[in-house]
């Protein structure tokens, strides 16, 4: 091979590694692995540990963390909670992150309750929610929605259910889920974090549906 064949062949890389470089500065997330799309956030409505109503309109352009618990369990949900304290820290300053705990327990856990349980964790309310509500809308946007139990249970009697569960949604700025935690693993919690931060820096794809069907 002459020189002047591997002098254009080093040429012609030098281009193309410097245009990706380029393309990755200009223009925010490109070229790294994205998460998949698992499902998306269907509207509800829950009151959080304030007494206020909560829509998924309120979490617009949020990443955030969902999962399911319940203030009596002596079990898993003191671990996962105590798991969350971390993340929640690492992102206390960050306006469009949140973590977002929904009861399993509705008829225990009024917003009073989980008001005492929030400031028993010392957890700053204003970044991680408390949600309750009718236990069929709760189990149904677990299921659903997060992903967080076999959508075929929502065929059994809902007073003749209790869900538990120890993992994680992350959702995305467009209420996207984009991934499933196990919350008792750390390599899945070191995961969390990474992709949480992953999101942030991702850019909005899609809006939401809105009061209408397109949005607006």
């Amino acid at each position: 091979m002459s020189k002047k064949i591997v002098f254009y062949i080093g040429f012609f890389l030098v281009l193309v590694f410097g245009f990706y470089f380029v393309i990755t500065k200009v223009i925010p997330g490109y070229g790294k692995v994205k998460l998949p799309v698992l499902s998306y956030v269907l509207p509800f409505q829950f009151v959080n540990q304030d007494g206020k109503l909560v829509t998924e309109r309120d979490l617009e352009g949020k990443v955030y963390v969902a999962e399911y618990f319940f203030t009596t369990c002596k079990s898993i949900c003191p671990i996962m909670n105590t798991n969350l304290k971390p993340i929640h820290q690492a992102f206390i300053n960050e306006p469009r992150f949140l973590i977002v705990s929904h009861t399993c327990d509705p008829e225990t856990d009024s917003s009073a309750r989980l008001k005492v349980y929030a400031d028993s964790i010392k957890a700053d309310t204003r970044h991680w929610w408390f949600l309750t509500g009718r236990k069929d809308s709760l189990y149904n946007t677990a299921r659903t929605s997060y992903l967080l139990d076999d959508p075929k249970n929502n065929l059994a009697n809902i007073d003749d259910q209790f869900l538990h569960t120890q993992f994680f949604a992350l959702v995305d700025k467009s209420g996207q889920v984009r991934k499933i935690y196990d919350g008792l693993k750390k390599e899945e919690l070191d995961e969390l974090k990474r992709d949480i931060t992953g999101l942030l820096d991702e850019p909005v794809n899609q809006k939401r549906f809105s009061n209408n069907l397109f949005g607006n």
